[in-house]
This record gives structure tokens, sequence and C-alpha cells, in this order.
């Protein structure tokens, strides 16, 4: 329901003033209602108010602005946080929800940098200290060969890097073998599972340069396995952090997008136009006044 909220601004004012004058037009401004509508004439809107409600007609009607399509703007702001609200003119909300999606992108884009210098660390800190052929040979030392003979070691391989010197499959046959708490086969090198176990799981303490020589299940693990795995776990929350960005550059998408489409109803609902006729009582009888009727919601 609109209640009336507007003033008129009328060009008959003196109407009521002489039963001889000629009609002149008037201009109410109000929100629209059913209830009371105000012509400017003091005469006529307090004491023939009565009067002026069932004369007035509204004889056309237009926008006097073009409508806005709520989908539109939706659709707009869904693909681009603030387009629905730079369409609807409404455009400090527009400011503020672009605004919003250069700097979440720009945050996710940091930590997700971030992540990546980190990864590189730890990675390198992991091919500096940590070796496959010493985790592989301590293991076969102190395990024995339960189900007969693993090559793992590439002959002749020796002045290459530690994961270049491994038979990968009999390294994992000996590994399953073993069982106790070798619970993990061993990843190819420089695959995410394989930095992600050397650093996880006690059975790999022994690749550690700073191991000792002797290892059971509950000893303490040697303070680079420790380091490492901190290393490696601020690169995830790096990454979680940069996704977490990203969660929140969708969900502006979908508030700016809903925003947009209630502000174009909102805009719709805005000012129109009307012309109709009031009757302004006086003295000898009524003045038949032409008016022009702007109305305006929220």
């Amino acid at each position: 329901m609109r209640r009336i909220l507007g003033i008129a601004l009328a060009a008959a004012l003196g109407v009521a003033a002489s039963a001889a004058e000629e009609p002149r037009s008037c201009v109410l401004i109000s929100r629209q209602t059913p209830e009371v509508r105000l012509s400017g004439n003091l005469l006529v809107d307090f004491a023939g108010q009565r009067d002026l409600e069932p004369r007035f007609q509204d004889v056309a009607s237009a926008d006097v602005s073009a409508r806005k399509s709520p989908w539109l703007a939706g659709i707009m702001s869904l693909a681009v946080p603030g387009a629905g609200e730079f369409y609807t003119d409404s455009y400090l909300k527009s400011g503020i929800f672009f605004a919003a999606e250069i700097a979440l992108w720009a945050f996710a884009s940091a930590y997700d940098k971030k992540g990546n210098r980190q990864t590189d660390y730890f990675q390198n800190f992991a091919n500096a200290n940590w070796s496959v052929v010493r985790y592989a040979q301590w293991t076969q030392t102190n395990f024995g060969i339960p189900n007969g003979t693993y090559n793992w070691h590439i002959p002749g391989t020796d002045a290459y890097p530690p994961w270049e010197q491994i038979n990968w499959s009999e390294l994992n046959r000996m590994e399953q073998s073993i069982g106790t708490y070798y619970s993990h086969i061993l990843p190819a090198y420089n695959t995410q599972q394989y930095y992600e176990l050397i650093g996880k799981y006690p059975q790999f303490n022994q690749g550690w340069d700073d191991a000792g020589p002797t290892f059971n299940y509950g000893d303490a693990l040697t303070p680079n396995f420790k380091y490492y795995s901190v290393q490696r776990g601020q690169a995830n929350t790096y990454y979680n952090t940069a996704s977490t960005f990203v969660a929140i550059v969708v969900l502006n998408h979908v508030v700016s997008a809903i925003d947009a489409a209630f502000t174009a109803g909102s805009y719709n609902r805005g000012l129109h136009a009307g012309v109709g006729s009031i009757n302004v009582p006086n003295p000898g009888g009524y003045v038949t006044v032409p008016t022009l009727l702007l109305s305006y919601g929220l």
C-alpha cells in the first residue's frame, strides 16, 4: 500500500478566492494512496478535502523514465559484481561491489603466490635433506628381506641424484612386504604425494639426513622431519587462504546479483506521471483544474 508523502505544487493557489477566475493547472507530487491528496490550496486542503478525492481522475499514466529489468540486472551482476547496480543507476553500490571483487581477487592471487613460493622452499629443503636411497637402505638393513630379494637400487647410478637411483616398483614391493608401521608405499619422486608422505608418516623418518642409526615406531622424529612438516603445512595454509578468498568472490557475485534484482524493482517503483483533473470547491461551486500527478515510491 503506498501511503501519501507528497506535497502539491499548484498553480491554482488562488482558485478558491475568486469564483469567476478561469481554471488553472496544478501539479501534485505524491506517493499514490486512496486516502488523502493535497492540492496546495489551503482552502481545499483543510476545508474541502472531502470533496477533492472523489473528483480526482487519472486519465492517463506513463513512466517518467524507462523501466529496468530485474532479471537483466541480476544476470549482469552475477557475471560482474556491480554491473547490475550500475545499470539501475545505483552507482555507489556498484562501486562497492566492483571494488570488493578486485580486492578479493588480489588477495586470492597474493596468497596463491605465497603458497607457490613456500612449496618451492619445502620441496628444495626435502631434495637437499631427505634421501630415498638412505630410506631404502635403512629399511632393507633393519627389516631384512621377508619375501626374497628386492632390487630397488639401479646399478651404476651412484653418481645420480637419489631419486634417479631407485627402481620404484621394487621399492614399493619391499614396503608392502614389511607391513608393521610401514603402512604406505612411497609414490614416485616429484609428485604431491611424495612430498606429503615423507614429512607425515614415521616410516620415512630414516630418510632424513639427521636421523640416528636406530628407530622404532613411537620414537621422537628428527628435527628436520619436524621442520619440514611445519614448512609444508604453511604452504597448505596459504593455499587454503587463497581458496577462501575465491569462495568469497563467488559469494560476492551471488549477493550482488540478488541486490541488483531488488534494486531494479525499487527503481521501477520510482517516479511515474499521470494527468487528470480535480474539482476545486469555491463559493460559486467547483472549478475544474487540469492536474499533472507525479507519484513516487520506494
